[in-house]
């Protein structure tokens, strides 16, 4: 079975953080790779020249990195990669056997219901047990908990 992980870096990354805690994404991308046979994993993150150093050392980890522009608004870097996500869910649908989504943002709803619909989802991680969206609960069987692997993936 070839899995492929779509990983929503930004709901990740602030999701953990709003835990008290930081994601050491190495960590996580061999989680991935040990416990659910992750293939190629995916990570959307907005680009921000400034962070080029930080691209490259995911990229080196194994992660296949996808960037959008990211804005400043009024201080905010923005750089939300929904679109980005479900598009390369939808480029890839032919490639892989089953896809993990790893949010917990509803934006991905429809998404996820297509996999499901198609027998291709396979799991749906979701970064903070405590604070998911509740469009996402239908789909609870799903799910697997990144917070509660904290203490193999803090930084």
């Amino acid at each position: 079975m070839k899995v492929y992980a779509f990983i929503d870096s930004q709901n990740l990354n602030l999701s953990v953080q709003h835990l008290g805690w930081k994601l050491d994404f190495e960590k996580f991308y061999f989680f991935m790779k040990d416990k659910y046979k992750v293939e190629k994993a995916y990570l959307f993150i907005g680009y921000v020249k400034e962070n080029e150093s930080l691209y490259t050392a995911l990229k080196n980890i194994g992660y296949t990195m996808v960037h959008k522009p990211a804005l400043n608004r009024s201080g905010a870097v923005k750089g939300n990669c929904d679109a980005e996500l479900v598009l390369y869910c939808m480029i890839d649908f032919n490639t892989y056997d089953k896809a993990i989504i790893v949010s917990g943002d509803g934006d991905f709803h429809c998404l996820i219901e297509y996999l499901k619909k198609q027998n291709k989802l396979y799991k749906i991680g979701i970064p903070n047990s405590k604070q998911y969206s509740s469009l996402l609960r239908k789909f609870s069987d799903y799910f697997f908990f990144i917070s509660d692997n904290r203490k193999k993936l803090k930084r």
